[in-house]
């Protein structure tokens, strides 16, 4: 009998009560979606490589930036960072070098050649981590001794790496022989800057009193050999993306002079 009118339920009412109540999730439950969720595809071999070739040029950027702050500052913590910098490039240089060797036999030609030039960098990259770590341990030992002449020109040198390491990334990663031929042009101000510190310590013609020369010798030649470094990775970047030498590559981007003038006079009056 039914509580509120008094008339019994009949035998479809009862059937379509009951069934309601077994398709209602009871309370306090959580009722789980049988829809099946897809998986996101792993991400293959070659293209995993590559990207933490990318990841270990920041690491060796944010080391030469840990090193023009920490001369600039005279910071024993960022001098001291560069030496755990320099264990994961390690790391970098044996996980890629493992990788490279199994993954290559399973790609095309062009996928090989790009996994051959992520071998490449990280031979670089780790003898960057290692120069810029040697270049902290001279920092050091001269303590507070170097002049600031000296200081002045080590920060622009470490800053310079640090851009050329940045574009190396870049120009690696977005196949970009552009950003590869700022790299190659940026050690030129490296070797300059290297030459300045060589004159004011070795032949030193204003004849004034240097302080630790030789720490200060030994972070140069470090500083311009990471930019060595960097500038074969630049190179390395110009051969794999275009499939040609340095020297031809920058035959087709160099213009002669006597160009160069010329488009200049034509950007000045277009009527010629």
């Amino acid at each position: 009998m039914s509580a509120t009118s008094g008339v019994p339920r009949s035998s479809k009412e009862k059937s379509y009560t009951q069934s309601r109540r077994r398709s209602q999730p009871s309370e306090g439950k959580i009722v789980m979606s049988t829809v099946p969720i897809n998986a996101p595809a792993p991400e293959p071999a070659h293209r995993h490589l590559v990207r933490r070739t990318v990841e270990a040029c920041n690491v060796a950027k944010e080391a030469a930036g840990a090193a023009a702050e920490g001369i600039a500052t005279g910071s024993n913590a960022l001098l001291n960072s560069l030496r755990q910098r320099e264990r994961d490039l390690d790391a970098l240089d044996v996980e890629i070098d493992s990788g490279v060797t199994t993954a290559i036999t399973d790609v095309g030609p062009a996928e090989a050649r790009q996994l051959l030039a992520c071998m490449k960098f990280m031979i670089g990259l780790e003898r960057i981590g290692d120069l810029l770590l040697s270049f902290a341990n001279s920092a050091q030992a001269a303590g507070g001794r170097i002049d600031s002449e000296d200081v002045r020109d080590l920060t622009q040198m470490a800053t310079i790496l640090e851009k050329m390491l940045t574009d190396c990334g870049a120009a690696f990663s977005e196949r970009d022989v552009s950003r590869a031929l700022v790299v190659l042009r940026a050690d030129a101000e490296m070797d300059r800057l290297r030459n300045l510190i060589f004159l004011r310590h070795i032949e030193n013609p204003e004849n004034v009193a240097r302080q630790a020369s030789l720490q200060v010798i030994f972070m140069t030649q470090s500083l311009e050999r990471a930019g060595d470094h960097a500038k074969n990775l630049a190179e390395e970047v110009c051969h794999f993306v275009s499939g040609r030498t340095v020297r031809h590559v920058l035959m087709s981007y160099d213009k002669p002079v006597e160009q160069m003038f010329i488009d200049y006079l034509r950007r000045k009056d277009p009527q010629h």
